[in-house]
């Protein structure tokens, strides 16, 4: 340790600060050098400005916590991060990209926070990187560095000079003139992949057309667009779609149980296109479990058809899982299995995989037990067509009527699993879903929130719970197992939480062990709160994410120990692994391939991860540019609007009555310098008296909705709380503030 000054010494110098600094093995404050080298009185002004020049410089790092570290020698305050790997709770794990020997092996956690883009493997990062402990680095995102691309997905405009490449993401450097091409002749309004012939120009670039998907004029454009932008493969192997195309049904054999006397029946929306799961309930009439329901829930037997290794696994490893567009979907398998073979038809004999469950009254599960089967469905039957029989005053007198027949029991086994819901706390979010309803010729017709009915929940209840014993049953018989898990949320997340919750009146204490119950009591204070939404939002926001692993972490949100899916092989590939275990575990065939090792599933866990978020994002973005497709008829219109995220280049809000989204930029406010307050989520106007928050209710008028980009603005169309000629005489503003705030605007 370096020696400290005495009482009544000088000032330390910068090196005997730095050298302090550099020989604690912990992380101190400011305090601690403070009373080290006991400085006093005004003097620890200077300590303090002479702090903040080292961390400036990188000399020392600065942490979360407002403790200093020595800052490594080797490892840069701002560098390029390249993500090597996503984890269980979301959160990120990098490297820099530039290293030598000494940093070659540094690993640097990127925590996952909501306006930080979507990231995977591979992507490349600029980030403030700050030492968190003895060798250990985490880092904040500034911003994603695009990496030169050799193509790009645009918009053809045609001028007086020609033809311009518009890249669908915005970003002007991308923007080209098109080369004409030999055999294909272009409209304004095409849609195109194009080569750049320079890549490492900036202005003036050229780029030649390496195929044409469309014209945004076409509404099933818009999903293709998404499709191609996040590389989604839509065409399968000709091997692939051999095999497919020559399956055979199952037969019964000594593996199979005959089902086909049972009235399994599909549950489905009206749109669906594949049916991959059957229910069916009734009353247990055994004396140990009075009012208790016998269920069995059966699945496409997927295994059968796709065995390991051949060319339909290898497509659907390829893709992880199906994709769904308000227009079409991008199967995990080709349609001949998807639509076909694999999908449970009424009154055709299927192939499945069962299992069958018994529950008390409560919905506690006693039992349970796999078997493959033979079935054939009695009845496709649409959610709204189960809940009008749910809703109807006479379904215990229309016993003769089929659908009521078997919705009692469904109904009454269905309540009991609701009640084992409640009393384990699984998380009770209610976030409104997106639903784009199209018209015969593709366009949008409207769009508006997606029910959710007792019906729906009824499946997703069944479901969960066969979800639960197949993740038991492969622990009980000692098989590896494909979990789906997810975190506890960190602290981090957590603290963030508490502070926003402050500014809604809801207190979230310190130091209470986390739990979903713990979330649901903020849900229910919230049930009356006019900022509802918000609030479920930012508890949506503070969990971690779940993902596919080998090692098994629980499932929090729901309140399980232990939790796989099960239910859907035909488009999750996740759920087609589960399966092979269970063949396996049961010695129910040979098509459940070898047994795999945790280890050996952990880096398919990880693939299937990153595609499901490829999936959801593409989606969303999809479901973006229909929604502005829809709101550009609306331009000019006057809204209430609801700020769902707060930003310093403005905020985000969602229109009323629409389930648009929009940017809100600092530009379009009323004039002044709008400070930006991370923590508790506000943009405040330092003098005219506009404070933004989240969950604030705001008038806006809709000024753009560009429908390649999915992109919506508008303007702010409330007034000041003061009187701006009044604040600009009180506080004397000059040309250099004017300027200083347009610069701010224009981030």
């Amino acid at each position: 340790m370096p020696k400290v000054k005495k009482l009544g010494q000088s000032r330390p110098n910068i090196e005997q600060i730095k050298t302090y600094i550099n020989s604690t093995s912990k992380p101190i404050t400011r305090r601690d050098v403070a009373r080290a080298f006991k400085i006093k009185g005004s003097d620890r002004i200077w300590l303090k400005k002479t702090l903040r020049e080292l961390t400036g410089s990188g000399e020392v790092t600065l942490s979360h916590r407002r403790s200093f570290f020595a800052s490594s020698k080797t490892v840069p305050p701002v560098s390029i991060i390249e993500i090597i790997k996503v984890l269980e709770d979301g959160d990120l794990l990098g490297k820099l990209k530039k290293t030598n020997d000494e940093t070659a092996r540094i690993k640097i956690l990127i925590s996952y926070k909501s306006g930080v883009p979507a990231l995977q493997v591979g992507d490349h990062v600029l980030a403030k990187i700050t030492k968190s402990g003895n060798n250990n680095y985490s880092a904040t995102v500034m911003r994603r560095i695009e990496r030169h691309q050799n193509n790009a997905i645009g918009i053809i405009t045609k001028n007086s000079k020609g033809m311009k490449f518009l890249p669908i993401d915005g970003r002007r450097s991308q923007e080209a003139f098109i080369q004409p091409h030999p055999s294909i002749s272009f409209l304004d309004g095409d849609i195109v992949k194009v080569e750049f012939n320079d890549i490492g120009r900036s202005n003036g670039r050229n780029a030649s057309v390496l195929e044409k998907l469309g014209n945004q004029n076409n509404s099933q454009s818009v999903s293709l667009i998404s499709i191609y932008e996040y590389e989604i493969p839509t065409e399968f192997s000709a091997d692939a779609i051999d095999l497919a195309t020559n399956t055979k049904p199952a037969m019964l054999d000594d593996n199979r149980r005959d089902l086909r006397n049972i009235d399994l029946i599909t549950i489905d929306g009206s749109d669906a296109r594949d049916f991959d799961d059957a229910v069916w309930a009734e009353k247990d009439q055994t004396k140990n479990n009075k009012d208790g329901w016998r269920i069995i829930v059966a699945i496409a037997d997927v295994a059968h058809y796709v065995k390991p290794g051949d060319a339909l696994d290898i497509e659907a490893k390829k893709r992880g899982n199906s994709v769904y567009f308000p227009d079409r979907v991008v199967p995990m398998l080709p349609e001949a299995l998807s639509n076909g073979m694999c999908s449970l038809r009424p009154n055709e004999d299927r192939a499945c995989l069962a299992v069958q469950i018994t529950i008390d009254k409560q919905g506690k599960k006693l039992s349970h037990k796999f078997f493959r089967a033979l079935m054939r469905s009695k009845a496709r039957i649409t959610y709204e067509e189960l809940q009008s029989t749910f809703d109807s005053k006479e379904k215990e007198q229309s016993s003769e009527d089929f659908i009521a027949k078997l919705a009692i029991p469904l109904y009454g086994a269905f309540k009991a699993l609701h009640t084992a819901r409640l009393n384990r706390g699984a998380l009770d979010i209610e976030v409104p879903e997106m639903q784009v309803q199209l018209d015969t010729n593709g366009d949008v017709e409207n769009i508006k929130d997606r029910e959710r009915l007792d019906s729906h929940r009824l499946i997703e209840e069944f479901m969960v719970l066969a979800n639960v014993c197949a993740a038991e049953t492969l622990e009980e018989k000692k098989y590896p197992c494909v979990y789906r898990v997810h975190d506890v949320p960190n602290r981090d997340k957590i603290d963030g939480l508490r502070i926003n919750l402050e500014a809604f009146g809801i207190k979230l204490n310190k130091g209470q062990v986390i739990t979903s119950k713990l979330f649901n009591e903020v849900l229910k204070k919230a049930a009356k709160h006019d900022a509802r939404e918000t609030i479920n939002q930012l508890v949506l926001r503070s969990q971690s994410q779940a993902i596919y692993s080998s090692n098994n972490l629980g499932h929090f949100g729901l309140g399980l120990r232990r939790y796989a899916h099960f239910t859907s092989p035909i488009r999750r590939y996740a759920d087609l692994l589960v399966h092979r275990a269970l063949i396996l575990a049961h010695n129910y065939g040979k098509d459940g391939g070898i047994k795999a090792t945790a280890e050996e599933l952990e880096p398919i866990c990880e693939a299937i991860s990153l595609t499901e978020r490829r999936a959801a994002v593409a989606e969303r973005s999809a479901n973006d540019r229909y929604s502005a497709r829809f709101m550009s008829q609306k331009l000019g219109e006057s809204f209430d609007a609801v700020i769902t995220s707060v930003m310093g280049f403005g905020v985000f809000v969602r229109l009323d009555n629409c389930y648009a989204d929009a940017l809100l930029p600092v530009r379009s406010l009323p004039y002044d310098y709008y400070e930006h307050d991370d923590k508790r989520h506000t943009l405040t106007g330092r003098n005219n008296g506009i404070t933004l928050s989240l969950g604030e209710k705001i008038p806006v008028n809709l000024k753009t909705a560009d429908p390649i980009t999915g992109r919506l603005s508008v303007d702010y169309a409330g007034g000041l709380s003061e009187n701006p000629n009044v604040i600009n005489k009180k506080t004397n503003k000059t040309k250099n503030s004017r300027r200083k705030f347009k610069k701010l605007s224009k981030r």
